[in-house]
């Protein structure tokens, strides 16, 4: 199948990206480096318009993350080190090694066995771990998920669903019966965080067993929690008082009739 559409188009914006770099005060003064927040900042960008499930934003903003990745491409260029061409080379043959079982002689039926030989290749490729590949600076509740995901991977995984949701009671009862209703020093709340945090990987693990991303999960629950919150602040300046003003009670009222109305998010 040949795309001579997109080619087009990506060629149209390789040229207009020659001319930015050649013509713009702003664009002939970036690096890397000086792109790298703003890159951070589109996929963002692009994580809430996914979310938000709106298709003419997504296609917007994969634009922006596509025109940093020509970008950097660009200084590769002019530096020596690689471009575009090279990138798009270095991507296919990747995705040619990586699947043998379309592109070799290899068997792999399902999902699982798929990943499975995708790590047992990235390690014959010179990855020293398997979790080798998990960036560092990945949120806490991402780097969770593909924590256990690249382990289930390698076959280091629990067998049914059922033993997880074990191990998460298991982690609430430790918890509760150690720090729950009780004054902590200062070691015992760095010990809490430990557990606290050991909880929270064990409900992540029950979430992946269940087919559920976490992290989704959680973005969704504080988006609905901003729409009732700000509900709550909007009738309160209808009778003409501050939430500081009100007592938990009257709260109360504003915040379930927001429970109540179609969901903002």
């Amino acid at each position: 199948m040949k795309y001579p559409a997109a080619a087009e188009a990506f060629d149209r914006l390789l040229c207009i990206m020659d001319d930015l770099r050649e013509k713009c005060p702003w664009d002939k003064k970036q690096t890397m480096d000086t792109l790298r927040h703003l890159t951070i900042e589109e996929t963002y960008e692009l994580s809430d318009a996914i979310l938000s499930k709106d298709m003419a934003e997504i296609r917007k903003e994969i634009g922006d993350v596509m025109l940093h990745l020509v970008f950097y491409s660009k200084i590769g260029s002019e530096s020596g080190d690689f471009d575009v061409t090279s990138v798009l080379h270095g991507i296919c043959e990747k995705l040619i090694s990586r699947h043998p079982h379309i592109y070799g002689d290899v068997v792999a039926e399902t999902e699982e066995e798929v990943k499975a030989n995708w790590e047992s290749l990235k390690l014959k490729e010179g990855n020293k771990s398997v979790l080798g590949g998990v960036p560092a600076s990945l949120p806490a509740l991402v780097k969770a998920m593909r924590i256990q995901e690249k382990a289930r991977g390698a076959g280091f995984d629990w067998e049914e669903k059922e033993q997880v949701w074990e191990k998460v009671e298991e982690e609430i009862g430790e918890f509760k019966e150690t720090f729950v209703g009780k004054e902590l020093s200062v070691a015992q709340k760095e010990e809490a965080e430990g557990e606290l945090g050991d909880l929270i990987f064990s409900l992540v693990n029950f979430a992946r067993f269940i087919d559920i991303n976490p992290e989704t999960a959680v973005e969704r629950t504080n988006r609905k929690f901003i729409y009732r919150f700000q509900h709550l602040e909007k009738r309160a300046a209808e009778t003409g008082k501050s939430l500081s003003e009100m007592t938990l009670a009257e709260m109360d009222i504003y915040w379930n009739e927001a429970k109540k109305l179609p969901p903002g998010v």
